[in-house]
């Protein structure tokens, strides 16, 4: 995002709120959970509609969901636990600034969003691991084979 070149903080605020939306969208933008950055290769995403985050700042720290809506022009989000009830029992969605948040899972439906990128999803990750340690303990059995095969030899060659 291009900065604001005066230092006058009139001026900042006023190219801050009349940035066009597509600019907004990308200061929209929450951190990614360790396991996504590895997955994504990006340490922060924009926010959308159906990513799972977790609130880390405010009163509701610590709660998480899905993003129900984002609203670009005020730069909040709103997600789908976080709600206060009306004197009539009205719930109303309670808006809360990205940089408060954690992005836990991303919504994958949008091929254009990763613009490419090779997006691993968690099962990939979890079965490299997997395979890792598959070949991790198939070298373990090798070495343990070769041992008692080592040691059959002593034992027989003692013999004779």
């Amino acid at each position: 995002m291009k900065s604001v070149k005066s230092s006058k903080p009139k001026k900042q605020r006023k190219a801050h709120y009349d940035r066009a939306i597509h600019k907004k969208q990308q200061g929209l933008a929450a951190h990614l959970d360790k396991k996504l950055r590895k997955s994504i290769g990006k340490r922060a995403v924009s926010l959308r509609k159906g990513d799972s985050i977790k609130v880390l700042r405010g009163g509701k720290k610590g709660k998480s969901g899905k993003v129900t809506a984002v609203n670009y022009k005020k730069g909040t989000v709103f997600v789908d636990k976080l709600v206060r009830k009306k004197a009539n029992g009205e719930e109303i969605p309670l808006p809360v600034q990205a940089s408060n948040l954690l992005v836990i899972d991303v919504d994958r439906n949008d091929a254009k969003r990763f613009r490419g990128k090779k997006v691993k999803s968690e099962e990939k990750v979890g079965e490299k691991k997997e395979k890792e340690e598959n070949k991790e303990k198939i070298k373990e059995k090798e070495k343990a084979k070769e041992e008692d095969h080592a040691e059959k030899k002593e034992i027989k060659e003692k013999k004779v």
